[in-house]
């Protein structure tokens, strides 16, 4: 990238002051309010949501403890900062997407291209949708929290004392079986498969625990 080339943010869903937010600070703090230096004006949005920093390999995004999520081309974002390349979808929450160009020059070819995550969440109001479907009856509580639990480590392997300590109370943790966790594991896949049937979501890693698998759409 020259010197005369600023790498910026693109909005193309979301309630944004500007369609166009140049990275001109080393980092760069994406949030509700007026002084953030990224402003997504959207109760969703945390009041200090996302950093985006330039480094020495490039770009990179990380969440700031937001309450609804940020996210990388449908990948959830933890505290751990992600690299961004060009083309990238940074998702804020549900209710903004904005994307990630190198320079002005890219951002005619890149805007034709957006991913759509195939699973998202609502975490506030713990409201779940597949291909943009929204599942319906809800979930149980206890599907909803072991989906969450998976969502947030999407990609990962969560172990099984993750799930119990998260779903079963401190009273009830003792005695719960691996069948009644593998039950609840099956039933979350049914709820899904109910939208989407081809994907595998949900995947048992045996030995270790339980994976969730995003599909980025085009």
């Amino acid at each position: 990238m020259s010197n005369q080339e600023v790498a910026m943010l693109l909005v193309h869903e979301g309630n944004s002051p500007k369609t166009q937010w140049p990275l001109v600070k080393r980092t760069m703090i994406v949030g509700r309010e007026a002084d953030s230096d990224i402003q997504i004006d959207d109760r969703q949005v945390s009041r200090r949501h996302a950093e985006i920093t330039q480094t020495v390999e490039g770009y990179t995004l990380r969440d700031l403890g937001s309450k609804n999520g940020t996210f990388l081309n449908g990948e959830p974002v933890t505290q751990k900062p992600r690299l961004i390349r060009n083309g990238d979808e940074v998702g804020i929450a549900l209710c903004a997407k904005l994307t990630f160009v190198e320079d002005e020059a890219t951002a005619p070819i890149i805007l034709d291209y957006k991913h759509k995550p195939s699973l998202k969440m609502d975490m506030s109001a713990k409201r779940v949708w597949v291909m943009d479907k929204e599942i319906t009856p809800p979930l149980s509580l206890a599907q909803y929290n072991l989906l969450e639990l998976l969502y947030k480590n999407a990609g990962n392997v969560v172990s099984r004392d993750q799930v119990i300590a998260v779903v079963w109370s401190d009273e009830e943790a003792e005695g719960v079986s691996e069948q009644a966790i593998d039950a609840l594991a099956r039933r979350l896949r049914e709820r899904i498969a109910e939208i989407d049937a081809e994907n595998k979501y949900v995947e048992t890693v045996r030995g270790h625990g339980f994976r969730l698998n995003l599909v980025s759409r085009s």
